[in-house]
């Protein structure tokens, strides 16, 4: 049981996935700061005077503001924290990597033509040898 346990831990794409949530984790946290003292700060020069941020009151309670800033603020998170993953990490990756070349496949028109070739008893457009009239072909 330890032995597959063992097995399951050093295979590498675990140990991957184990530094990219650690990296990840703290680039988070760059954005997250970025976030909360250079963009919040400016969402709230735009929202005007209001101490508590950038939205509105429902009542006089401050239990009731509507933070939209805050809202904003975790949109732009979202977007550069994406940015980034996508930037540094997928992009270069699928330069790196390389594509599968995809077989070109058999349309409908050339599996038609091959079998009406087999049939005529002519010869067959894709290589596969007709049969002897009255045997069927092997593949």
């Amino acid at each position: 049981m330890l032995k597959g346990f063992k097995e399951f831990i050093l295979r590498g794409n675990v140990i991957d996935l184990a530094v990219a949530v650690v990296v990840g984790a703290a680039f988070t946290a760059i954005v997250t700061a970025f976030t909360e003292y250079v963009v919040n700060p400016l969402l709230a020069v735009v929202g005007g005077n209001n101490e508590l941020g950038w939205g509105f009151q429902i009542t006089d309670s401050a239990a009731t503001f509507v933070n939209l800033g805050a809202v904003i603020s975790a949109i732009i998170n979202f977007l550069l924290v994406a940015a980034v993953v996508y930037f540094i990490l997928v992009l270069p990756m699928n330069k790196l990597l390389p594509t599968p070349k995809e077989e070109p496949k058999e349309t409908d028109h050339d599996v038609l033509v091959e079998i009406r070739d087999l049939l005529a008893g002519g010869a067959p457009a894709s290589g596969v040898s007709a049969a002897p009239s009255g045997q069927h072909a092997k593949e």
